[in-house]
């Protein structure tokens, strides 16, 4: 299964995707949001996150969970994620075993806070269908990480790409089933004057390709 780890060594996933099918990937989703009308991780009592609902910005500081550095440079995920007070109840009741003892999680290590140590990109998925339901970056800072970035508005997924931090996350307009999100929107953040602060924005409608019309047949 994609981004299981146990809570030793931690597998590391590089230009990790977040494609699942849509029917899995919703069903966990509804299931999720669910609970987090229970459990109040931020996701809405009403239904999925509407367009208009994923504009803030995720968390970014400078506090919570300190882990020491290991000299490989390699961190407990799970005991790091457990341990941090920025991260929800919810998600952390969703962090247990799939499988004996491997969690759902997807790590990636690299450069993306200009630091003199690898930083480190985690998501917490749901077992079985790998949904994002957490999205965390950790920074070396005096041989301790530290959480310098969160958000947990799912689905959602974060990755190094080429320095930056890219986050993706599905959305719904007004009226859209659970089956079938509107789109995407993914967001490029760039660690500037010690924070990350969002470069650009980009919205993927799903099914629909702008500017185009059909070309008309010749009649026969």
């Amino acid at each position: 299964m994609r981004g299981l780890t146990d809570a030793g060594p931690v597998r590391v996933r590089r230009n990790a995707q977040a494609a699942t099918t849509a029917t899995s990937v919703l069903v966990a989703l509804a299931l999720f949001v669910t609970a987090c009308g229970r459990g109040g991780t931020g996701a809405r009592d009403e239904g999925p996150a509407h367009a208009d609902s994923v504009a803030s910005p995720p968390t970014s500081t400078e506090t919570g969970s300190k882990a020491p550095v290991a000299a490989a440079g390699r961190v407990d995920a799970v005991r790091l994620v457990k341990d941090d007070p920025m991260v929800s109840a919810e998600v952390k009741r969703l962090l247990r075993p799939c499988v004996a003892d491997e969690y759902p999680l997807d790590v990636s290590y690299g450069n993306v806070t200009d630091g003199t140590a690898d930083d480190v990109v985690i998501n917490v998925l749901t077992c079985g269908d790998a949904v994002g339901v957490g999205s965390y970056v950790y920074r070396d800072q005096d041989g301790a990480y530290v959480n310098v970035f969160k958000t947990e508005e799912p689905p959602v997924y974060a990755e190094i790409d080429r320095g930056d931090l890219v986050v993706t996350m599905q959305v719904y307009d007004r009226g859209d089933p659970v089956s079938s999100p509107s789109g995407e929107n993914v967001i490029t953040y760039r660690w500037t004057a010690g924070r990350f602060t969002e470069e650009f924005r980009t919205h993927n409608e799903y099914g629909k390709v702008s500017g185009t019309e059909p070309t008309p047949m010749p009649d026969s």
